[in-house]
């Protein structure tokens, strides 16, 4: 009875000492699951698209780009442009600029160019900048001269004038493109469905804005890009290569209206994808060019792939050390 006894409490041992291993390895379990999330999240991030539309336009006029960019998983701002003045709207922007977090790609269209070559000074998380049938002005330079500088245009017979109060007192005045001459000098490439509700939602540019010389040039300092319209009516295509070519920008051409984005939105949206690669924004350290768990769901199937495999571990090892202890058990009671 005795022997019978002593087997039954050696039995409670070997439990016991097994129980305890495998606590003690279970508790490690989640530590290595959450290191893995930690490493998920840290992988590769996409920078966040910043679009500043023109004169003559307003937000919506991305919104072919927009999609294609969500859909690429980039996150995206297309902030109102105020087109009151040069310094002003480029400080409206930069504002909107600080409260982004991370990396950004800047992308200007038209008069947007302008602003954004003044508001990304000084502002170490812009990456690149993108310059889409753009301005590109140096200081001391307006949009209304670089428009000029070359042969090409035809918008100064197409715009309606309008006035308005200045909130300092006085008058300004607001340009409109004319209703009727919306379709053939902005966007010929565009149907006139779409364009006729273009001309009705247009949003005016002070005059004095176009006028307005620039005083910071943020191309000088941050690597460009250039998509050049072939059929631009409102800014001639030389002067767009001229701009492009002084700020070294990577450029490609387009047969396109100035209205771009909306004729062509997979062609903006490459060139905005090439200058987010290109500046290693959407890289990571273990494989540059292919997917990460970061981007692609697998962090999750991959934690939930160790922490089962750490089980099943576990119970081997408990199995192990049942056998080990009975083996010895076996050993010191062998000779009674």
């Amino acid at each position: 009875m005795s022997a019978v006894h002593g087997i039954r409490r050696h039995r409670r041992r070997l439990h016991g000492a097994a129980a305890g291993f495998a606590v003690t390895v279970l508790c490690a379990v989640p530590a290595a699951s959450a290191s893995v999330s930690a490493e998920d999240g840290a992988g590769g991030v996409k920078p966040t698209i910043v679009l500043v539309h023109g004169a003559f336009a307003d937000g919506s006029s991305w919104n072919g780009v927009i999609t294609r960019l969500q859909q690429a998983g980039y996150p995206v701002i297309a902030p109102a442009n105020p087109l009151r003045g040069l310094a002003s709207d480029a400080a409206y922007i930069h504002s909107v600029l600080k409260s982004v977090d991370g990396p950004v790609v800047l992308v200007g269209h038209s008069y947007g160019g302008s602003v954004i070559s003044e508001a990304a000074v000084g502002d170490a998380h812009v990456k690149a900048l993108v310059y889409v049938a753009a301005f590109a002005p140096a200081e001391g330079e307006s949009s209304l001269e670089l428009s000029n500088k070359f042969p090409g245009s035809s918008l100064g017979p197409t715009l309606k004038n309008v006035p308005f109060p200045l909130p300092s007192g006085g008058t300004g005045t607001d340009q409109y493109i004319k209703s009727d001459r919306f379709h053939d000098q902005f966007a010929a490439d565009v149907p006139s469905s779409v364009t006729d509700l273009m001309a009705a939602t247009q949003r005016p540019v002070a005059a004095s804005a176009l006028q307005e010389k620039a005083t910071k040039a943020a191309w000088k300092t941050i690597p460009s890009w250039t998509l050049i319209t072939t059929e631009d009516r409102n800014i001639p295509p030389a002067s767009q290569r001229f701009m492009a070519q002084r700020a070294h920008a990577h450029t490609v051409e387009v047969k396109a209206s100035h209205a771009v984005a909306v004729s062509q939105p997979g062609a903006v949206t490459r060139l905005i994808e090439q200058a987010s690669r290109v500046t290693g924004t959407t890289t990571t350290a273990a494989d540059p060019s292919g997917p990460t768990l970061a981007n692609t769901g697998s962090g999750r199937q991959t934690t939930h792939a160790i922490t089962l495999g750490s089980v099943a571990a576990v119970s081997v090892a408990a199995g192990s050390v049942v056998l080990l202890l009975g083996r010895r058990w076996r050993s010191e009671n062998s000779g009674r």
